[in-house]
């Protein structure tokens, strides 16, 4: 899919209605973002599959978002690209897919691994007006402001005002091994947050986890439906 602001570029994003979709019924969205260019990966919308892992293509649209590199008309593969075009992107990803295609925008997810993980307080927490956007988050391997990195606002104080922006909303936090240090730094930097951890048990950096009949995946979509299911409780 090409934003219309975007044709004549190689600028896109990806685009999944569930198998059940039908026109004129809403639906909660996962809008996630993929990790860096790193060996085998390519730093591409067409490799992400949290969205997919968590919903079983059923329920929820799922899209893959880019990291906008406006200089050159592309998706960037490493990091941001230009911040403030990316932010730009989401936000007005969000309002064609409530437009257009059904999206719920009090049910929106936003999901990233590794860069993306970053990326769910990074572009996700970037102002006020796309913190309010999310009613969850999804963060597996990597999280803002637990270390440094080579750009600009990577440092922990600059990530304490983004988290700030979190508000009480829950965050689902997942890494291979062990969770301990983004655990450690989440208990300092947010004591109160509504915070859920989940350790992996092995080592792979990926995002492929979601796509195992494991316990693991079982305990990712029940947190998904139960953080939906308190959103309806609070609207009854």
């Amino acid at each position: 899919m090409v934003l219309p602001k975007h044709e004549g570029t190689d600028i896109y994003h990806a685009l999944y209605l569930p198998t059940d979709w039908k026109k004129g019924e809403t639906y909660p969205v996962i809008l996630e973002y993929a990790g860096n260019k790193w060996k085998d990966s390519q730093g591409t919308v067409d490799e992400c599959d949290l969205g997919y892992g968590i919903s079983g293509g059923k329920g929820v649209i799922w899209i893959c978002l880019p990291f906008v590199d406006k200089k050159n008309g592309k998706n960037a593969a490493n990091w941001w690209g230009d911040v403030e075009a990316t932010v730009d992107y989401c936000k007005q990803t969000v309002r064609q897919v409530c437009a257009e295609y059904g999206g719920d925008s009090s049910n929106l997810f936003i999901a990233g691994f590794s860069r993306g993980a970053i990326a769910c307080n990074y572009i996700g927490l970037h102002d006020d007006e796309i913190a309010s956007l999310w009613r969850g988050f999804i963060c597996h391997s990597h999280y803002d402001g637990v270390r440094k990195w080579g750009y600009a606002g990577s440092d922990r104080e600059a990530a304490t005002i983004r988290i700030k922006r979190l508000k009480g909303r829950p965050q689902f936090i997942s890494q291979e091994g062990s969770i301990g240090e983004t655990r450690q730094y989440l208990e300092q930097a947010l004591p109160e947050g509504n915070l859920t951890f989940q350790a992996l048990p092995f080592h792979d950096h990926t995002d492929t986890w979601v796509l195992r009949d494991i316990p693991e995946r079982k305990v990712i979509r029940d947190w998904f439906n139960q953080v939906l299911k308190e959103k309806g409780q609070q609207e009854n």
